[in-house]
């Protein structure tokens, strides 16, 4: 892959986030973040599929980690919920093309499909759900895990101090 087409992608993946961004009426304030967000975790999946032959499932879960880690920062920094930063940057990542061939599969399968290419179509249909399945799993735990880890305190020990710091101020 040449470096301009790489750069490219850059650009695009950004554009596609901003996009998000928009349609979800975040602050403006959280737009420049957003946009290098999107830029930052699409290129990490293309770095990793092209340059180190990283499968797109993996690959995707580097790139969500990535968006996760910079949106706690952003949220500190620009002082909104990291989600308003993740998502719209997480969405241009999503796996159309093979939810579009799982589709064209099954509408396949539900029609008249002859005997000697059942099984090839019947493979390449369940690959791709499992490849929609898998990558969108990615997104949504690459996003999680880094606001898990550096959340400080679970809600139970949220919730336990509630109640201790109730009967503290009724005792």
């Amino acid at each position: 892959m040449e470096w301009i087409t790489f750069a490219e992608k850059c650009i695009w993946f950004g554009l596609a986030a901003l996009g998000f961004a928009v349609i979800f009426n975040v602050p403006k304030r959280t737009m420049l973040s957003i946009y290098l967000m999107g830029a930052a975790g699409g290129i990490t999946k293309v770095l990793l599929m092209h340059f180190l032959g990283v499968s797109v499932i993996m690959a995707t879960l580097a790139g969500a980690i990535v968006i996760g880690l910079i949106s706690i920062y952003a949220a500190h920094n620009k002082h909104s919920p990291p989600l308003v930063f993740s998502i719209p940057a997480v969405i241009p990542m999503v796996p159309g093309i093979f939810a579009y061939k799982m589709m064209l599969g099954l509408m396949k399968l539900s029609g008249t499909v002859p005997p000697e290419s059942f099984e090839q179509v019947l493979s390449d249909t369940i690959s791709s759900g499992l490849k929609v399945l898998f990558i969108l799993m990615s997104l949504a735990g690459g996003v999680a895990i880094p606001m898990l880890i550096t959340r400080k305190e679970s809600a139970k020990h949220i919730r336990i101090r509630r109640i201790n710091d109730e009967e503290n101020s009724d005792g």
